[in-house]
């Protein structure tokens, strides 16, 4: 079934309610003036309400008005964020400078405002001691409360044990904090020439 609506001679009612190009109302005319005053005008009749009785036709440039309609879907998505989630694998027994430069990734994934999936790989006997995750885990969001939030808890699945943490930045406030900071520095470097001047 094709989402696109019906135009010109596709259109097989006897009569319509025309509206014209610039939005007025014409009223209902039969589909051979119709056709008629869209020929004239040199623009397309589009069914813009098919369901009504009798159906709404409009006088356009259905080429322009696809195509705007095209930049305006492209516009939308470019400007829609997608939440992307982020893996950490962590060790129970985990070295200090290991787990702070694994803090420092999650950190940085909530800043930008994504999702942080974090796993505990047990291994061995390390198994039998569950309590060491869930403590490294309980750790990890308290550090990072002040960016995230645990979205969900820790639990066990297999070998491993894992936990979400949210951002509370969503991610187009991210990115717009991005831009601006970036906008903020440029405009330092343009209004001080010597630091130009340095780098």
């Amino acid at each position: 079934m094709s989402t696109e609506p019906r135009i010109n001679d596709r259109i097989r009612v006897p009569e319509v309610r025309l509206v014209g190009p610039n939005g007025e109302q014409v009223g209902i005319v039969s589909i051979h003036d119709a056709l008629k005053l869209a020929q004239e005008s040199d623009l397309d009749l589009v069914e813009v309400a098919a369901t009504a009785r009798p159906p709404v036709c409009k006088l356009m440039d259905y080429g322009k008005f696809k195509y705007e309609s095209a930049m305006k879907a492209r516009e939308a998505r470019r400007n829609q964020a997608h939440t992307i989630i982020k893996e950490i694998k962590l060790r129970p027994k985990i070295d200090p400078h290991d787990y702070e430069t694994k803090k420092g990734h999650v950190v940085r994934f909530l800043k930008a405002g994504d999702k942080v999936k974090v796993t505990i790989m047990f291994r061995g006997r390390e198994q039998s001691r569950p309590e060491l995750g869930f403590r490294l885990l309980q750790r990890l969001a308290e550090d990072v409360t002040e960016l995230g939030f645990v979205e969900s808890q820790p639990k066990q699945d297999g070998r491993n044990m894992i936990m979400v943490i949210g951002p509370h930045k969503k991610k187009a406030e991210a990115k717009a904090e991005k831009a601006a900071a970036r906008a903020g520095r440029d405009d330092d470097l343009a209004s001080d020439p010597v630091a130009v001047e340095q780098e």
